[in-house]
């Protein structure tokens, strides 16, 4: 075979799916596995579904995921314009339309919407609703196809709004080959005829994508197991045209926990959801690429690099693929643990800022949440006493395994306050040995001693770091005012 040449076609109408980031990303794979180039073409005839903005999104997902095109329209390799809209432009989607007339393999269709919804009504059913103008009816009765010769140019004269329509043959059957679901072979009776050429001038996704992924050499086409049913009406085409097929891989469904398509309303359904709740580029592809591949070897935890060298399409899974949040948080929180001090800072800091607006020493409390957390969202909930002691329930000084009570830790506390209030230093170190120190004089269990300062500091259940940790860092001021309302409210509680 010749060089392996991959596209990934997005269409700019909005944030990346993660199904569309799959097929990206499983692209740039197959592609750069066997040393070959990942090319970038920008889908825009659907110009109803276009959205301002989009694709500086496509640009700015394929930049943070690490999947650089080597060729699109930013980056000419010979084989441009990668955008569709431009080479509409050029007229190559109808030039290779009427190619297909001159062979009687497409026609002309003059039929209006009443025509339309009037052969609705005698089929009585609905369509897969590709394209504008077939969303109404099962399958066109090729009315226009019997037009004679003269008929067609006196319409087309005089002006007469038209589609191109495929004709595909009623007899026999279509047979193509997936990478994935193997030989499929469907009845032509059960092809539609679709339309190519759209009654704006505009060339369908099904027609366009065939013409181009043709003229620039693809030889690997990645989509969702959706397309597996028009797919014959693309091997069609490739036959009319005398062209050779590329290799097609559908991918499987990817669905939520319940089993269900994987929506936008999900929540956590496209990559920059994603990453606004907290989850690292790295991360994300990682788990992506194990939505319905896995490597031989078993490995989870896996580079794009690593990718590259153990991807192979052959491996991937008929059956759908869950999108598990769980699986993914973990696998996020092994990539935060991974992370180099100085990268994880840089991206913690804004989190911290957020729910700590006094000034501390924000590296140290970097460092001590980088292995307590799964998503950089997380750190929020976990350093926000920091800021302020929360309004905490006391019952959190009684705890069986640790042996306190509410009697216990006001005396631990009432004991401790006075050997605070005399420290200079106020260092981790100093902390550590006065209440070290008083656990050893007072023969208690270290649990005994250590659990009811670190509640009275933070106010919390758990925390990023113990007692020594908090208070150095809250200072002493501020960490002798918590014990003293801790002793407060103990009080209250012992005595009443």
């Amino acid at each position: 075979m010749s060089k392996v040449r991959t596209r990934f076609a997005p269409s700019p109408t909005g944030r990346m799916h993660v199904g569309n980031l799959r097929t990206a990303l499983y692209e740039y794979l197959i592609a750069k596995h066997e040393g070959g180039s990942f090319i970038l073409r920008i889908e825009d005839t659907d110009q109803e579904r276009y959205v301002e903005g989009a694709v500086d999104i496509i640009y700015r997902t394929l930049e943070g995921t690490g999947l650089i095109h080597d060729e699109g329209p930013d980056k000419d390799g010979g084989y441009g314009p990668y955008v569709q809209s431009e080479r509409m432009a050029s007229g190559i989607y109808l030039e290779y339309a009427k190619k297909l007339i001159e062979k009687g393999a497409a026609y002309y269709c003059f039929c209006d919407k009443d025509r339309l919804a009037s052969l609705k009504k005698a089929v009585g059913s609905t369509s897969e609703g590709e394209d504008d103008e077939v969303k109404e009816i099962t399958k066109y009765d090729k009315h226009c196809l019997h037009l004679s010769k003269e008929e067609v140019e006196e319409k087309l004269a005089a002006g007469i709004p038209y589609v191109i329509r495929q004709n595909n043959p009623v007899e026999g059957t279509t047979t193509f080959y997936d990478a994935i679901f193997g030989e499929i072979t469907v009845d032509n009776e059960e092809l539609d005829d679709m339309i190519l050429i759209k009654s704006d001038g505009y060339p369908t996704y099904n027609f366009a994508n065939v013409v181009d992924d043709h003229l620039m050499d693809i030889t690997h086409v990645v989509r969702g197991n959706e397309y597996l049913s028009s797919t014959p009406k693309y091997t069609r085409l490739y036959q009319d045209f005398g062209w050779e097929e590329p290799v097609y891989v559908h991918l499987p469904l990817i669905t939520d926990e319940n089993h269900k398509k994987l929506s936008k309303r999900s929540g956590h359904s496209s990559y920059e959801d994603l990453i606004e709740q907290g989850f690292l580029s790295e991360a994300i592809v990682n788990f992506v690429a194990l939505l319905g591949w896995s490597s031989p070897k078993n490995t989870e935890i896996m580079s794009l690099e690593e990718l590259i060298q153990e991807f192979d399409y052959k491996n991937i899974n008929k059956a759908p693929a869950v999108f598990d949040i769980v699986k993914l948080r973990w696998m996020n929180g092994e990539y935060i643990k991974m992370m180099d001090e100085d990268r994880f800072y840089e991206m913690a800091l804004p989190y911290i800022k957020a729910a700590i607006k006094k000034e501390m020493d924000f590296r140290r409390i970097a460092s001590l949440v980088k292995t307590r957390i799964e998503t950089l969202c997380d750190i929020g909930d976990l350093i926000d006493f920091f800021d302020e002691l929360p309004d905490y329930d006391i019952s959190m000084f009684v705890h069986k395994k640790m042996k306190t009570s509410f009697e216990s830790s006001l005396t631990v506390l009432t004991e401790l306050l006075p050997r605070f209030e005399a420290l200079d230093d106020y260092s981790e170190a100093s902390i550590e040995t006065v209440i070290m120190s008083y656990i050893k004089e007072k023969g208690i269990k270290n649990g005994q001693g250590l659990w009811p300062v670190r509640t009275a500091v933070s106010g919390k259940q758990s925390t990023p770091g113990g007692a020594y940790e908090i208070m150095s860092l809250l200072g002493k001021e501020e960490s002798l005012r918590r014990i003293r309302i801790a002793i407060d409210k103990l009080s209250k509680a012992v005595n009443n």
